[in-house]
């Protein structure tokens, strides 16, 4: 699969179908970044008239795996990747359009270069970034994956 916003958006529609009823869709991926949208609606929000965490969370992770997967599949090696822990801190309510945006590409180059090298199990952290239309910060998500590299 080559790795458009189209592409991905479709892998969403059929392997993570929860994530693109939701309103999931990623906006924009390069080497050094991935950028993904959700617009605030009834299908995803919460009681308290802000988007539900786990629809954030979704979008979030999908800024890191899908720079992971990409940087994988450039690799032309097979490589397992698993979240083993993640962490959110939520600074405002998320309304409108948020943007999560993970910039740390190079460093899941360097990664996922590592596994392959050692052939060791790794684990790193990398973040995301979820913004509103304003500008401000709605919630900052923090992503620890394991890499293998397989035999």
């Amino acid at each position: 699969m080559k790795f458009t916003p189209r592409n991905l958006n479709l892998f969403l529609l059929k392997s993570l179908p929860s994530a693109y009823m939701c309103g999931v869709r990623v906006y924009a991926i390069e080497n050094e970044y991935c950028t993904v949208r959700v617009k605030y609606k009834w299908f995803n929000q919460n009681p308290f008239n802000s988007m539900y965490f786990a629809v954030q969370n979704m979008a979030a992770e999908l800024t890191t795996g899908a720079l992971v997967m990409k940087t994988i599949k450039e690799s032309n090696k097979k490589v397992s990747m698993l979240v083993l822990n993640q962490k959110s801190q939520f600074t405002k309510k998320a309304t409108g359009i948020i943007t999560f945006k993970c910039i740390q590409g190079n460093l899941i180059k360097d990664k996922v270069a590592e596994a392959l090298q050692t052939k060791d199990g790794i684990t790193f952290w990398v973040r995301s970034e979820g913004i509103d239309e304003k500008g401000d910060v709605v919630g900052i998500y923090d992503f620890e994956w394991t890499l293998k590299a397989k035999s």
